[in-house]
């Protein structure tokens, strides 16, 4: 196999592997006003047509989800993380996903596999931090672990999904660009 295929390979992939954190199709969160007009922990509120604090009571934990994917996907960490803190529930699976993707980008990688593991505690079946969990093992060179959870991704039914492929992308070729 030249390296040309692989190479083009990868590439068509990137795209998709950039928009996945918390879809398993790579659809790329819509921006809202959240992203372009809120600060800090702030979210925008349809009805109210201005930006309100994530913890106020009219929204729930989807609503603080969706939030925090656009955020992370803009690439506003500090504030994707102010969100995480206002979850009503501190130890959904999802949420605890969002945190080890995001410990690291705000410098902390070590919080970040803890955050992953808390997650995997909360929900085995959580693909998503399966693959994190995994693409973060291959930045920090271990391909063993990685390749651990990619079994463990496809015992658990994620076979042909987001989650998969992504893994096995970062097993090739290194990890690709995730948010």
């Amino acid at each position: 196999m030249t390296r040309t295929p692989l190479l083009a390979t990868t590439l068509a992939l990137i795209p998709a592997l950039a928009m996945g954190v918390g879809s398993d199709d790579g659809t790329p969160p819509t921006t809202t006003s959240t992203t372009t007009e809120c600060q800090a922990s702030q979210i925008w509120d349809e009805k109210a047509e201005a930006c309100l604090d994530a913890v106020e009571s009219r929204f729930n934990d989807t609503d603080r989800y969706d939030a925090v994917r656009e955020l992370a996907y803009a690439g506003a960490f500090d504030r994707t993380m102010a969100v995480l803190d206002t979850f009503e529930n501190a130890l959904d699976d999802g949420r605890l996903t969002y945190l080890g993707l995001v410990s690291p980008k705000m410098g902390d990688e070590e919080a970040g596999m803890a955050w992953y593991q808390a997650a995997l505690v909360q929900n085995p079946d959580n693909l998503l931090a399966r693959s994190y969990m995994g693409q973060a093992y291959v930045t920090a060179g271990d391909a063993v672990a990685a390749r651990a959870q990619l079994r463990e991704i496809r015992r658990r039914g994620g076979r042909e999904t987001w989650p998969e492929r992504s893994l096995e992308l970062a097993l090739r070729s290194g990890p690709a660009p995730a948010y």
